[in-house]
């Protein structure tokens, strides 16, 4: 509610200008992502004329939010993948993969590192931590089939952002399932593995074109050291496959019983334990390997809770509705592809930092018009994934950045040139399918 110092009246579109601070900051270079929301959080503490005792309260019902549990998901799954390092679980399974496809041919090296690249990060839950184990495994296999360190991080990035939207447990995911309440089996069906495959497949043809095009000449030098492949033991390999059928166990389970969002810290756990029963790892090592990959994103636990903060000091003056009713005036009443249209150009361009941010603060600039005109949550759910991939990937910042220094390759052309091909057509594909599918599948 509105403290007793409130600067605006209630239900204005001056709620949102923590929200107009929290864009534009965003977009300015080297201000850390703690920083803008500390800023947004300021400016909606004394335009609704907060309290120190409302402040407080107010961490602690962010603390137990959405956002606040999907933080704490993250961190958990940050644990889970460091445990899955120090088992080797994730080098095993670039291993296999590598090994079955067979990497001799430029094609086939494209597509290995599409698909180790995407399950990896799937598995994960995280880009650069992702690209940075598949990177010192694959580079070696795929520079003797002749890829360009160019191609390797156009490659990297659409098919770890691919994994980020499949995987049933990363943040993306968990917000997305926690917003618009859809299955995990109906969100990807309707919207995430759709608009997975076509990134995946331009992906694939812009990392041919890269091949092609003598002006990216960059070429691997590896030494020795890397030119000697290592193995993978049996002990590695059975501590994989009892990872991988209690992942999938777990997975159906979560599916048929129909779980619901922090059923996920369960399955984070028991995955840990049985990576910890079947190494066998002792238990105290496994827990300090959790701790300290939770430790690495606490920043973005703090994030979350500081964002939670910001929208709520918009709800006190009821700036999401007062916006929604513009929107749908706008939109036209009834007019769902416009709604979903908007929405994913506002995501992709107007809206800018982590993924699950861009999620939910899009998710609330249109609650109201998505509601009013009846959008399907499969349609909506597509444009809240477009919306929070395009950006990273048409502008330069860490999701671009990290996986093109990974590859070591220093040419922003290749990933603007990938970047840009996905997005466009990505959008492209929503306009087309909004328009001709929506009446088709949901009609009113």
């Amino acid at each position: 509610m509105l403290g007793p110092y409130a600067l605006i009246p209630e239900e204005s579109l001056w709620a949102l200008i923590p929200l107009a601070v929290y864009i534009l900051v965003s977009f300015r270079p080297r201000v850390h992502a703690l920083t803008i929301a500390m800023i947004a959080c300021l400016f909606g503490y004394i335009l609704t004329g907060q309290t120190p005792a409302m402040t407080g309260a107010l961490v602690v019902k962010s603390l137990g939010s959405t956002l606040g549990l999907i933080g704490f998901i993250i961190m958990c799954g940050a644990g889970l993948g460091s445990v899955m390092s120090e088992a080797r679980v994730s080098h095993t399974i670039v291993y296999w993969i590598v090994k079955y496809i067979g990497v001799t041919t430029e094609k086939r090296a494209i597509l290995c590192v599409i698909v180790t690249t995407t399950l990896v990060c799937g598995l994960l839950g995280t880009l650069a931590g992702g690209c940075a184990i598949v990177a010192p495994i694959l580079i070696p296999i795929v520079a003797a089939a002749g890829l360009k360190p160019a191609t390797v991080a156009c490659l990297f990035q659409s098919s770890g952002e691919t994994g980020l939207i499949w995987g049933p447990f990363t943040g993306p995911t968990v917000a997305l399932l926690a917003i618009t309440h859809l299955s995990y089996g109906r969100m990807m069906l309707w919207a995430a593995l759709p608009y997975g495959l076509i990134w995946l497949t331009v992906i694939y043809f812009c990392g041919l074109r890269i091949q092609h095009d003598p002006s990216y000449d960059e070429r691997y030098e590896l030494d020795t050291a890397e030119q000697t492949t290592l193995g993978i033991t049996a002990q590695e390999k059975r501590v994989t496959l009892a990872f991988l059928i209690g992942f999938v166990g777990l997975l159906t389970f979560s599916m048929i019983t129909h779980q619901k969002t922090a059923f996920t810290v369960f399955v984070m756990l028991v995955l840990a334990l049985v990576i910890c029963l079947f190494k066998p790892l002792d238990m105290s090592v496994m827990f300090r390997a959790f701790a300290k990959g939770m430790g690495s994103m606490a920043g973005t636990f703090l994030l979350f809770i500081l964002l939670n903060m910001m929208l709520e000091y918009i709800n006190y003056g009821h700036g999401f509705e007062a916006l929604g009713k513009i929107l749908v005036s706008f939109a036209g009443e009834g007019s769902r592809m416009m709604v979903v249209i908007m929405g994913t150009l506002v995501g992709s361009f107007g809206v800018n930092g982590g993924a699950v941010a861009q999620l939910q603060v899009t998710h609330d600039l249109f609650a109201s018009a998505v509601k009013t005109a009846s959008v399907p949550m499969e349609f909506w759910a597509l444009a809240l994934i477009c919306g929070s991939r395009v950006t990273t990937s048409i502008y330069p910042g860490s999701n671009m950045i990290a996986p093109m220094g990974l590859a070591r390759s220093e040419s922003l052309k290749a990933m603007l040139f990938g970047g840009w091909s996905v997005s466009m057509t990505s959008i492209a594909f929503i306009v087309v399918w909004s328009w001709f599918a929506m009446p088709i599948f949901f009609p009113i």
